[in-house]
């Protein structure tokens, strides 16, 4: 299908050049989806070229709200922000403003942003991202921060954007316990449908796959006090916003540090060292009374017994993030975002 150059997200970007590295976000915004945009938009390695909704940790429309009125603290008004799907693939919502708050974002009264999202469908957007940049003959990196209803409907409805995708690095999933339930990680429990239909897509287009999951995800913190010394800051920008989703955290789960979450992710995207990451075979569970949603992990040495089980290995083999430099990623965020980075 023909892309649109004319329109915004094309080839949105400031600046961009080869040394930077194009990114998309979608996510469902959220406290820590806010976190992963303000280290995305201000990080000089990373070029922000749009960020897709899906409803998640809060409705969709509010989720377009939270992620506008983000962009618009980090100055990045220019880039494009589009509504995907508000509901998983099969099921009802499930949202979770008992973590994230009443508005999704940590109920901060922040001035809220008088800007609309583009009116592509977010499926829409990303298609034209993508296929703009294989076109160019660059390739982005897809980091989806939430349920993979958007990601699934893309690679099933325009799997010629594989061409434009560097790798999908997703916020999901676990090796050991979950959140949602006893074995399901939050955004493959909303989608799980989803989740496996990315990952058998991903498979059959050859697109690789990193899984940033909860085995990694509480690790990064940051602390009440620097979280105070971000909110000192002021002015209404991407250090004092930083600052309040922190302490919200902090507040809420009475805590001495919070985690930076989501924004793992879009670290491991700048600072792929400090991850230690398995190739493992990853199915998702799409029964059981107990385990719907969780990620299998198959980390056994397979000698092809399938005398025991008749499954096989999982054909989309991914790399399984087990290990973080925690420091090093909290630091990367809190310098990024407190505009101590040159660009």
């Amino acid at each position: 299908m023909p892309v649109d150059d004319s329109l915004p997200g094309a080839r949105a970007s400031t600046g961009s050049s080869s040394s930077r590295r194009p990114v998309v976000l979608d996510v469902d915004t959220g406290v820590d989806d806010a976190c992963a945009i303000l280290l995305a938009a201000a990080h000089p390695a990373l070029d922000l070229r749009a960020v897709t909704c899906v409803g998640g940790n809060a409705p969709v429309d509010d989720v377009v709200a939270n992620t506008l009125t983000v962009l618009d603290a980090a100055g990045r008004a220019e880039v494009p922000v589009a509504r995907g799907a508000d509901r998983p693939l099969l099921e009802p919502a499930a949202h979770a403003r008992h973590v994230h708050g009443e508005d999704g974002m940590g109920d901060l009264d922040w001035p809220r942003s008088s800007r609309v999202p583009d009116p592509r469908h977010a499926v829409e957007l990303l298609r034209d991202v993508l296929l703009s940049a294989a076109a160019a003959g660059e390739s982005v990196t897809l980091v989806p921060l939430a349920p993979l209803t958007n990601i699934a409907l893309l690679l099933r409805t325009y799997p010629l954007v594989a061409n434009g995708i560097r790798e999908i690095l997703f916020m999901g999933g676990a090796v050991a316990v979950g959140n949602a339930t006893a074995s399901a990680e939050f955004n493959i429990f909303h989608d799980p449908e989803a989740a496996a239909m990315t990952l058998d897509a991903a498979a059959e287009l050859a697109i690789p796959v990193t899984m940033y999951g909860l085995d990694v995800f509480y690790a990064p913190t940051v602390s009440r006090a620097e979280a105070a010394e971000l909110v000192a800051a002021g002015g209404r920008g991407s250090a004092e916003l930083g600052g309040r989703l922190i302490a919200f955290q902090c507040q809420r789960f009475d805590r001495p540090a919070a985690t930076i979450g989501d924004a793992g992710a879009v670290c491991a995207v700048i600072d792929r060292d400090a991850l230690t990451c398995e190739r493992r075979p990853v199915r998702v569970e799409l029964a059981g009374s107990w385990s719907r949603g969780r990620t299998i992990v198959d980390r056994r040495e397979w000698s092809g017994d399938r005398a025991h089980d008749p499954h096989g290995p999982a054909p989309g083999v991914i790399d399984v993030a087990l290990d973080v430099d925690a420091a090093r990623f909290s630091r990367l965020w809190l310098d990024t975002v407190a505009g101590r980075l040159g660009s």
